[in-house]
């Protein structure tokens, strides 16, 4: 391994908290992850100001909505260049094509790199009471499985997963099927609301492809001295440059 495979998740509510947390981590960390309460509340400029350059992007918006919609939103956050934007698998086949080819498309116009575009399956707070309480009485390995497949064949680059779902999806995907999964805890952190967790090793020993890490780096004294442990514990040799902050455009 070589590349960083972490993706840190900048849960904060202001700009000013994200761009501090982001130029401390983004030597140490393969790229940084953006959610849904920073989008809504600092917007595409808040992004760019927030990112580093050159640092890959995972803008995690979780879209669900009827195909046109969810089609043009994903134009309108092309611009941005993420790496990779996330959409909720459980909207279905036509949601889904009409994303990927809204990504493509948009790309192509604007002669940027094609985001990618990821599934959520069925999301890390939830186990299968939560399911059976909201109508989906199966096993939660078995509904992801389902709409794995379901992204896949629709055209996704790959499925967010749990650490518990990793063996079984390398099993039935396609090698180059992108395995992007939170619920990473270091040894010793605690689990906070996740409900099924694994450590970064055993993630990426049982066949992951990115791993999400918030809480464990940014809740962190020294979020840059976490984020290289736990590369190290991932085999990866940072050089000197990890130890320096990186400072977001303005």
């Amino acid at each position: 391994m070589t590349t960083n495979p972490v993706f840190c998740a900048i849960d904060a509510p202001t700009l000013d908290e994200a761009k501090r947390l982001t130029g401390l981590v983004a030597n140490a960390v393969g790229g940084i992850k953006l959610g849904l309460e920073f989008f809504m509340a600092a917007g595409p400029e808040g992004v760019r100001a927030a990112r580093p350059t050159g640092v890959p992007l995972f803008l995690d918006i979780k879209l669900h909505d009827i195909p046109n919609t969810v089609a043009g939103a994903i134009r309108s956050v092309v611009p941005l260049s993420p790496t990779y934007i996330t959409l909720h698998a459980a909207g279905g086949r036509a949601m889904m094509q009409a994303a990927a080819e809204a990504a493509a498309s948009e790309a192509d116009k604007l002669g940027v790199p094609r985001p990618k575009l990821l599934g959520v399956t069925v999301l890390t707070s939830l186990d299968v009471a939560d399911l059976e309480a909201v109508g989906q009485g199966m096993e939660v390995a078995g509904q992801v499985e389902r709409l794995a497949r379901l992204a896949e064949s629709s055209g996704l680059d790959g499925i967010v997963c749990a650490p518990t779902e990793i063996a079984r999806l390398r099993r039935i995907l396609k090698p180059s099927t992108v395995l992007m999964v939170p619920g990473i805890r270091p040894p010793g952190a605690a689990a906070g609301d996740q409900k099924r967790v694994m450590t970064p090793k055993e993630a990426m020993e049982a066949g992951a492809t990115h791993l999400v890490i918030g809480r464990p780096i940014t809740g962190a004294a020294d979020p840059a001295a976490a984020a290289r442990d736990i590369a190290a514990q991932l085999g990866l040799a940072l050089d000197a440059e990890a130890a320096a902050p990186q400072t977001p455009e303005s």
